[in-house]
C-alpha cells in the first residue's frame, strides 16, 4: 500500500473496490470554504457533494452530451479495454463524476489516464484552452459489502437527487441507465 497526501490523503490499493470522485476546475466558488474539519471526512464528502449537484455557477461542461459521451466512453474504456478497474457503476454529473471500481492498476494511473485524455478531448470539442479537471481527486476504499451497496445505491441514485432525472434508469451517462422505459 501507498500513502500519497495532497489536500486530502490517498492510500492506493489495489484489488478492494474504492469510492472515486472528481470535479471540474472551478466548479465550487474560490470564496467557498471546504466543509469545517471537525466533520468527519464522510460528511464532510457529502457537504461537498451537495454543494456540487446544487451549483447553479461554475463549469457544468457534461451537461453537453458531447462531452459527458468523452467521459462515459473513457470510463468504458479504462475498464473493458485498459483492464485498468472493474467498473461496478458511475454517473456522468454536469460538473463531477462518481465511479464505484475495483482497481487492478494503483488508483493514480486510473485518475491519470481518465482525466488526461478526457481534458484533452473536451477542450478540442468546447475550442478551449486550460485547466479541466480539478487536481484532487476524492477516494475512499470501500470496507464492507454493506458500504459497497450504499455507495452503488448514492452513485446511480445522484442525479435523481440532483433534480437531473426522475428515475435512474433515465439518466443516460449512468451505469443505471435502462433504454427500458418500465424501469
Amino acid at each position: 500500500m501507498h500513502l500519497h497526501v495532497r489536500r486530502l490523503p490517498h492510500m492506493h490499493t489495489t484489488s478492494n473496490p474504492v469510492f472515486l470522485t472528481w470535479r471540474l476546475h472551478g466548479s465550487l466558488p474560490n470564496n467557498r470554504p471546504f466543509p469545517p474539519a471537525n466533520l468527519t471526512s464522510g460528511a464532510a464528502f457529502s457537504a461537498m457533494d451537495r454543494l456540487l449537484d446544487t451549483a447553479r455557477t461554475g463549469p457544468m461542461y457534461m451537461n453537453n452530451p458531447a462531452i459527458a459521451s468523452i467521459v462515459a466512453t473513457a470510463i468504458h474504456h479504462n475498464a473493458e479495454t485498459l483492464g485498468h478497474f472493474q467498473l461496478h457503476s458511475f454517473a456522468v454529473m454536469p460538473n463531477h463524476v462518481h465511479m464505484l471500481i475495483t482497481p487492478k492498476v494503483p488508483i493514480p494511473v486510473i485518475t491519470k489516464s481518465l482525466k488526461n485524455i478526457t481534458a484533452k478531448r473536451a477542450n478540442e470539442v468546447l475550442s478551449r484552452k486550460g485547466k479541466f479537471w480539478q487536481d484532487e481527486t476524492f477516494d475512499r476504499e470501500v470496507r464492507n459489502p454493506i458500504e459497497f451497496e450504499n455507495i452503488h445505491r448514492y452513485i446511480e441514485n445522484n442525479p435523481v437527487r440532483a433534480g437531473l432525472v426522475q428515475k435512474p434508469a433515465s439518466y443516460q451517462w449512468s451505469s443505471a441507465f435502462t433504454t427500458d422505459p418500465e424501469k
